[in-house]
Order: C-alpha cells, then sequence, then structure tokens
C-alpha cells in the first residue's frame, strides 16, 4: 500500500540502488581520467630526461610550435629536434603499444574467463616471434644491399602477418574439438612451443650479424620510433579498441556463464571470434614495430580490475592507459637509469612481470 507522500519501500529501493550506481560510475570516470592526465605528465616528463635534458616548458613548446605553428622560442636550441625527431615519436609508440596489448589482454581474460590469458600466453607473440626471424635471417638473401632500407619494414610486416594468422589457427582448431576456452588457451600455448622451437633453429643456422639483429628484435624496444609507424598504428589501436568497446555489455553478459550470455541473446562463437580477431589485430601491429614485450596484458588489466572492477565499459579503457602508462614508465627508466647505454624494455617488463606473476597463482584469486 503506498505512503501518504506518495514513495513506497520498492521505490525508494530502486532511487537508493540509482544513487549508489551514479555514485560508483562517477567514481570509475574520475579514476579513467585521472590516470589520463597522469600519463599526459609522464610522457611530458619522459619527452624531457635523458642524455641530453630538454626542460618540460621547451617541451610544451616545442609541440605547440609543430601542432599548432605557434613560435615560441627555445631556452635548448636541440629542443626542436630531440623532442619531435626523437622522445615524442618513441612516447607516443610506448603508449600505443601499451594500449593495445593491455586492451588485448583484459579482454582476452573476458572472453576466455581466465586471468591468466594474454596476447604473449595465446601464443601471438611466439608467432610473431617466427616471422621476424623469417624475415631476418632470410632478409639479406631477399633484398641483398637494399636490406637497411626495406628490411625493417618486411620484419614487421611479417611478424604482423604471422601473429595475425595464429589466432585463427588456434580458433579453428578449438572449435574442432569442442571450442571450449580451456581449449583455445592450451593451443596457444602448444603453438607457443612450436614457434619457440622455430626461433631457435633459426637463431642456431643463421649468421652472426643476423642473430645478433635477432636477439636486439626479441628483447623488444622501442628503437624503431618513426611518425610512419605511429601514424599507421594511431588508426589501427583505435578502431580496433573502439570494436572491443562496442561488445563491453556482450562481455559483461559473458562472465555471468555461457547459459546466461545465450539467454540474453550473446551469440558467443561469435563474440569469440570478433573479439579474438580484433584483439590480436592490435597487438600484432604494434609488437611488430617493438618486438616482444610481454606481460603488460597480464598485469595491467589484473591492477585495473582491482581499482574499477569488472564492468567492461570501464574495464577496458582503463586496462589500456593503464598498460600504456606501465609501459612508458618501464621504457623511460630502461632508457635513462644507465644513460647512454639503454636496456631493452622488453627485459625491464620482464623483471616487472615474472614476480607479479607468482604473486598471482600464490594469491589465487578468483576471476569473476
Amino acid at each position: 500500500m503506498s505512503q501518504v507522500d506518495g514513495s513506497s519501500p520498492a521505490r525508494d529501493d530502486a532511487i537508493r540502488l540509482k544513487e549508489i550506481y551514479t555514485r560508483q560510475t562517477g567514481k570509475k570516470c574520475f579514476i579513467i581520467v585521472s590516470l589520463s592526465l597522469l600519463l599526459t605528465v609522464l610522457g611530458l616528463f619522459s619527452i624531457s630526461i635523458g642524455t641530453a635534458s630538454i626542460s618540460i616548458n621547451d617541451v610544451v613548446k616545442a609541440i605547440s610550435n609543430k601542432v599548432f605553428y605557434t613560435e615560441y622560442a627555445y631556452a635548448n636550441n636541440l629542443a626542436d629536434t630531440i623532442v619531435m625527431k626523437l622522445r615524442f615519436p618513441r612516447v607516443l609508440l610506448a603508449v600505443l603499444t601499451g594500449i593495445s596489448l593491455a586492451g588485448a589482454g583484459v579482454v582476452m581474460q573476458g572472453i576466455l574467463r581466465n586471468p591468466l590469458v594474454s596476447p604473449y600466453t595465446l601464443g601471438m607473440s611466439g608467432a610473431a616471434s617466427l616471422g621476424a626471424a623469417i624475415a631476418i635471417v632470410l632478409g639479406k638473401g631477399l633484398f641483398g644491399n637494399n636490406f637497411d632500407s626495406m628490411g625493417p619494414y618486411f620484419i614487421a610486416f611479417n611478424a604482423f602477418i604471422f601473429g595475425f594468422v595464429t589466432i585463427f589457427i588456434i580458433i579453428g582448431f578449438a572449435r574442432m574439438k569442442g571450442g571450449s576456452p580451456a581449449t583455445l588457451v592450451l593451443a596457444g600455448v602448444a603453438l607457443g612451443y612450436i614457434f619457440s622451437a622455430g626461433v631457435s633453429a633459426l637463431k642456431y643456422f643463421s649468421n652472426n650479424e643476423a642473430l645478433k639483429d635477432l636477439v636486439v628484435w626479441l628483447m623488444g624496444g622501442m628503437w624503431g620510433a618513426t611518425w610512419q609507424s605511429v601514424g599507421l598504428l594511431v588508426s589501427v589501436v583505435s578502431i580496433c579498441m573502439l570494436i572491443l568497446l562496442s561488445y563491453a555489455w556482450d562481455m559483461n553478459a559473458l562472465s555471468a556463464g555461457e547459459a546466461v550470455a545465450t539467454n540474453l541473446g550473446v551469440n558467443i562463437k561469435r563474440l569469440q571470434f570478433i573479439c579474438l580477431t580484433v584483439a590480436t589485430l592490435a597487438a600484432s601491429a604494434t609488437v611488430a614495430f617493438t618486438g616482444i614485450i610481454g606481460f603488460i596484458g597480464l598485469i595491467a588489466p589484473h591492477i585495473s580490475r582491482m581499482l574499477i572492477g569488472n564492468d567492461n565499459r570501464f574495464l577496458i579503457p582503463c586496462s589500456c592507459i593503464m598498460g600504456a602508462l606501465i609501459l612508458l614508465c618501464a621504457d623511460t627508466v630502461g632508457r635513462t637509469i644507465i644513460s647512454p647505454v639503454e636496456i631493452p624494455v622488453g627485459i625491464v617488463t620482464g623483471l616487472l612481470g615474472g614476480p607479479y606473476f607468482l604473486y598471482m597463482l600464490l594469491k589465487k584469486k578468483q576471476f569473476h
């Protein structure tokens, strides 16, 4: 029976739930905005430090002069060259790579409902390694003296193709065996071992020069950052992340179980195919230019999940920003800690990710 003021217990509960939801949504948006601002500050700081120090004021002026056609004077005459030709594209490549790896990782974890899944564990990174190894070892014979100019593009293309095609092999194999998430993961692990054996064989038979190039590529790094690669990856990564974000509701439904998702009208096989394909496309595109960088797709989603919860509408963008933060920080540490000698970022992320992976195994947290 309604109360005198027209309210009812059910209506009051609905209002309270709406207020709680609004507060939680506001909190999540605040976290995402704060992380974005932190990424911007870290980016400016990363550009400013190095063997040749540039003030943050000169960094802002250099970017403003190039983007908005202003004519600010610099305190350091080398600011424009160092910022725009060397460090700014490198920072953008690190950000784009972190976004793609973390975004791919959180989607793969959600689709397969496994907290230990990432582009690395699904075999994509191993396939890209094999593609790059083939290009490095055989490239000199194919391009001859033109390898110095054509080689980097051939290596990136080969790494991308091998990494991208792998997901179709994994999905095809899993569907023949029933298509369960566990089968997908095991198929990725098995292929990873095969690709690793192929890379080892190419290392064994390659000459000293090719072996050195291969080892450096496998360590992962932002050495190949150019405005051409950044321009290409901005489009690819942005489109892929927007597509994945559009399936956030379906992934939320899947997290409640396949039966619930099916009753809500979600085509699970179609969702798996589209999301895994798009996630692999984004990750493969960036890895093709940077080499193998592990653990970003594993660490960033878990930290974000602790900060923001399991709602993929917020978890995906939060993970992307967190991945960019972690990788940019790792790259900045790698190139400055013993400057002018540079530590490959793959080594830094490995030192961070390995202990965190063990921590996850020891905690045995339940993944929902």
